[in-house]
C-alpha cells in the first residue's frame, strides 16, 4: 500500500502543478482578449492571431484543466445520494465508475484522436485564415494529451478509492 500511495502522490503533485501553471494562462487570456477589444474598438486595428491565440489559450486550458479539475473534485455529477454516503460507498462509486467508465472513455479519446493528430503533424496544418497561427497541429496535439493526463489523474483517483477500501476493511 506505501507504493500505491506514492504513486498517488505523485500523479496528485504532477497535476496541482500542472493545474497552477494553466492558472496563469487564464490571465494571459483575460489580457490578451482585453488588448483585442481595446486595439479593435479603440484603435480600428484587428489581429487574427491574437484572436486566433486566445482560441488556442481557451482550448489549452479545458483539455489541460480537466485532470486538475478531476482532482479538485470540481466536475459536475449530482450528488443527491453521493453526498449523504459514507466514505466506503463513496469509495465504491468513485472507483467503478473511473474503472468503468472514465479510464475506457480516456483511453477511447487517446485511441481514436491519435490518428487524426498524427495527420495533423504530417502536413503541418495551420490556420486557414490569412495571418492565423500556423501551428494547429500543436491545437490538436492537445487531445490525446488531455486523455493521458485524465487517465493519469483518473488512475490516482481509482487508487485512492482502492486504498479507502482496503483500510476500512482491516
Amino acid at each position: 500500500m506505501p507504493r500505491m500511495l506514492a504513486l498517488v502522490a505523485a500523479i496528485d503533485r504532477f497535476t496541482e502543478a500542472s493545474g497552477r501553471l494553466l492558472a496563469w494562462l487564464a490571465v494571459a487570456m483575460a489580457l490578451l482578449t482585453a488588448l483585442v477589444v481595446v486595439l479593435r474598438y479603440g484603435f480600428n486595428i484587428g489581429s487574427i492571431a491574437a484572436q486566433e491565440a486566445i482560441t488556442y489559450i481557451h482550448g489549452t486550458l479545458f483539455t489541460l484543466g480537466a485532470a486538475y479539475t478531476l482532482k479538485r473534485d470540481g466536475h459536475v455529477r449530482v450528488d443527491i445520494f453521493y453526498r449523504r454516503f459514507s466514505a466506503r460507498a463513496q469509495a465504491w462509486v468513485n472507483g467503478v465508475g473511473s474503472i468503468v467508465f472514465l479510464l475506457p472513455l480516456c483511453a477511447f479519446i487517446f485511441c481514436i484522436s491519435w490518428n487524426y493528430v498524427a495527420e495533423s503533424w504530417a502536413i503541418r496544418e495551420s490556420s486557414p485564415e490569412p495571418g492565423g497561427i500556423p501551428a494547429v497541429f500543436l491545437l490538436k496535439s492537445l487531445l490525446p494529451l488531455m486523455a493521458a493526463t485524465l487517465f493519469l489523474q483518473g488512475l490516482a483517483e481509482t487508487l485512492r478509492s482502492a486504498a479507502v477500501l482496503m483500510r476500512a476493511s482491516e
